[in-house]
Parts: C-alpha cells; sequence; structure tokens
C-alpha cells in the first residue's frame, strides 16, 4: 500500500508539473521548437529568418509545414487531387464567445498555376470535426494567392485583404525546391506576411490545424510558415486543455497524496 501511494503521488506530481510548464509556453513565438503536445504528419518543424522568407512582426522563429520530403498522403480539403503533404495540429486549447483567434502565415510555393498547391489554417472542434475555416492559398498565375481559388470560402479574414504574389522561393524549408520555378512562371514566390483573424463562435475546447498539399504530382514543392498565434489575446498554449489521459494520471496522483494524508491523521 505505501509503495502504490508513493508511486500515485509521484505520477500526480509529475502531471501537475507538466500542466504547470505548458501552461507557461508560449507557442506564439516557437523559439523552443514545435511545443510539446502538438502532432505532425509530414514535414514541420522551426526556422528562423531564412532567405525570402523574413522573421515574422513576432521576430524570433516560426513554424512550417512543408510538402518538401513529405510520404504523407494527406486528403487535405478533399478536392480530389492532393498527393503528398503535410499537417501541424496543435494541442486541445480552451476558447470563450467573442474571443479573438489571430496569426500569422507566409505561403511560399515553386509550382505553376497547372499545379495549383494550396495551404489552409482550420478551427477544429474537440471531436476533430471542422469547426471553422480560417484560411486558404494557393498556386496562381494572377490575382490575390489567398484566399486559395476554387476553395472552400473562408470563415476569417486576412489583412491585407489581397496578397498577389511576390518573387523569391528561396527557403530552407522547402529542401531541394528551395530556389526553384517550375517553368519559370508568374506563380512562384511567397505571400509575405499575413494576418488571419477570427472570432471564435462559441464556448469550447478546440484544436488548430495547419496544412499545406502538393496537386497532381510531388515535385516542385511549397510550404507555409506560421507564427504568433493569440487565443484572446493570450499565447494558445496558455489555454491547453489537458487529454483526458493526463486529468486522469493528475486524478491518480490526487488520490493517492489523499490516502497519504488520511493514513497520517490516523
Amino acid at each position: 500500500m505505501h509503495t502504490f501511494n508513493r508511486t500515485a503521488l509521484q505520477l500526480g506530481l509529475t502531471a501537475l508539473f507538466s500542466l504547470a510548464i505548458s501552461g507557461t509556453a508560449s507557442a506564439s513565438a516557437f523559439d523552443s521548437g514545435i511545443p510539446a503536445g502538438w502532432t505532425c504528419s509530414g514535414n514541420c518543424g522551426t526556422l528562423g529568418a531564412n532567405g525570402d522568407v523574413t522573421t515574422s512582426p513576432e521576430g524570433g522563429n516560426y513554424a512550417y509545414v512543408s510538402t518538401a520530403g513529405s510520404q504523407f498522403s494527406t486528403p487535405g480539403l478533399g478536392l480530389g487531387s492532393e498527393t503528398n503533404g503535410s499537417v501541424l495540429r496543435s494541442n486541445m486549447f480552451s476558447a470563450s464567445a467573442g474571443d479573438d483567434l489571430e496569426f500569422y502565415f507566409n505561403f511560399v510555393t515553386t509550382d505553376s498555376a497547372q499545379y495549383v498547391e494550396y495551404a489552409w489554417a482550420r478551427l477544429l472542434n474537440q471531436d476533430l470535426s471542422q469547426a471553422a475555416l480560417l484560411f486558404t492559398a494557393r498556386t496562381t498565375n494572377s490575382g490575390s494567392t489567398v484566399p486559395g481559388f476554387g476553395l472552400p470560402t473562408i470563415d476569417g479574414s486576412i489583412d491585407p485583404a489581397s496578397a498577389p504574389i511576390i518573387a523569391g522561393t528561396t527557403w530552407a524549408a522547402l529542401g531541394g525546391s528551395s530556389g526553384t520555378c517550375y517553368l519559370n512562371g508568374p506563380a512562384c514566390g511567397h505571400t509575405g506576411w499575413i494576418k488571419s483573424l477570427y472570432d471564435i463562435a462559441a464556448d469550447g475546447n478546440y484544436y488548430l490545424e495547419f496544412g499545406v498539399v502538393n496537386w497532381l504530382d510531388t515535385a516542385y514543392d511549397t510550404g507555409m510558415a506560421i507564427d504568433g498565434i493569440l487565443v484572446g489575446g493570450v499565447p494558445i498554449d496558455d489555454n491547453t486543455v489537458p487529454e483526458p489521459a493526463t486529468l486522469a494520471l493528475l486524478g491518480l496522483g490526487l488520490a493517492g497524496l489523499g490516502a497519504l494524508r488520511r493514513r497520517k491523521a490516523a
């Protein structure tokens, strides 16, 4: 019995310590890499200013998703010709109705409008169903790259409201495609940093999802940088909600602590 209580107490204290750490981490800057608990399928990482992708308005490092070297076959938004890509998903976080959700992104593509790669950000409910499509970006020879043409209407807004492509594809996150452009067409380049804005519609627990896909083939890669994620003016990981397994572990530790106290009182 002594062993069980001591172990339970240790587990509970470990869970409490982990919760404290996650509550103070700032996911907006990504200065220490992708935060613990975030999940990546494909190619995700962090970088500082690199090539044509400068630091975001938040400064420091940013996160990215890229199709370069990714073996992950993602359905993306389900249009039908997606091939490989990458998806980055946050920890679950809490938000209240009316909270501002905001972040910055920078879309970079080395392909032509024949191969219309795209990227997106979604707000997901706790059951992973879509709560809102926050923005899309897509390779195009003319006009605004954001929102992406032929993609579902976005629920958020962007600043600036129009984002024509800016020449320049040199970026380490693109691997061997860095600095290239298929057929030297006008679609290649980056959008610069754009702000995404959305008002949370209802109280709840949510995830943020960022993704990017190749289209028709897996050549000439595309990626997106992300930074400055705030929910109600607070860095997203300051609102993290423990997953059920963590809550169960915490409960076990607190139960062990209670048993120890009762034993001492007796």
